[in-house]
């Protein structure tokens, strides 16, 4: 069974608001509910943010394909960016829908991401003969079986909130936190350094892109938070963890954490989309193939 807040019955994104209900029959190879929610925030005028999500029609597409979600952030500051987040989604789940089935997740979304990031170019060559500079963030979580899959560029994040702690699952591709890896800059100096929130990444700048990718085994009442810089760089993880576990409901619990972002700042646009995990299938891996675990 799914339980989401979907923005179509079986994929769709949202740039605001939170999206209707939809449930999935039973026999699933993974049990998951989900909401999510956009937020202009106090002060921008306009939402560059934009949601997608892929949800299986069936139980063997469940386990060939699985289920997808992200989170875009147009770059402010640049030209067009509600522009290029919700192309970057658009062609990550056009990419997804259309994927040959029981790809791995891992080889799939880098794939499909550096496919987002050439349709964001073209894009902007589109929108204005010399071509608009428009850039955007890209965060994709991928879940079958009983793993998900996290890819991004940016720093739009995916935490693991399990047992109460919350678990950061991406690394900000932001100038500073390349200074501290060089050791250049501690912890400490960066978290205040003008350069926290200036890129070294994202989709829309260069015609190739690394696309950061990892994979993490799940289980039964883990959630998973893909959120947008406007949420994290004003609401603790410790307080994502707080609002999100003991199985309250999820579409309260996202209200929650954008008030929370929008009465100490709101001065971003505020996204998050919340999964909760209800079961899974525990599967080995055999030559690339899965196989049921007792």
């Amino acid at each position: 069974m799914y339980k989401g807040f979907l923005a179509a019955a079986a994929a769709g994104g949202i740039g605001g608001g939170v999206s209707t209900r939809s449930v999935q029959p039973p026999g699933y190879s993974m049990d998951c509910e989900f909401a999510q929610l956009s937020d202009v925030g106090r002060v921008r005028q306009g939402n560059e943010d934009y949601l997608g999500h892929y949800a299986p029609g069936t139980p063997e597409e469940a386990r060939s394909r699985g289920y997808l979600f992200a989170v875009a952030d147009g770059v402010g500051g640049q030209d067009l960016g509600e522009v290029a987040s919700r192309t970057a989604i658009e062609a990550l789940l056009a990419g997804f829908r259309g994927a040959p089935a029981n790809e791995p997740h891992g080889a799939l979304l880098t794939r499909l991401v550096r496919a987002a990031n050439t349709s964001v170019i073209d894009a902007g060559h589109a929108a204005r003969p010399s071509g608009a500079k428009m850039a955007t963030t890209i965060v994709a979580s991928a879940l079958r079986y009983d793993r998900v899959t996290v890819a991004h560029v940016g720093d739009s994040r995916c935490y693991l909130v399990r047992r109460g702690q919350a678990n950061l699952l991406t690394r900000d591709h932001t100038v500073a936190n390349e200074h501290v890896r060089l050791k250049i800059l501690s912890k400490e100096e960066a978290s205040s350094a003008e350069t926290r929130h200036m890129l070294s990444r994202s989709l829309g700048n260069e015609l190739m892109v690394n696309v950061e990718v990892n994979e993490h085994q799940v289980f039964a009442e883990d959630v998973l938070l893909l959120c947008s810089d406007g949420l994290h760089g004003s609401v603790q993880a410790s307080e994502m963890a707080a609002v999100t576990s003991h199985g309250g409901d999820l579409a309260s619990a996202a209200k929650k954490l954008v008030d929370l972002a929008n009465q100490r700042d709101g001065g971003d646009n505020i996204s998050l989309q919340l999964i909760r995990v209800r079961s899974v299938e525990r599967v080995g891996m055999y030559r690339g193939r899965p196989y049921r675990l007792p």
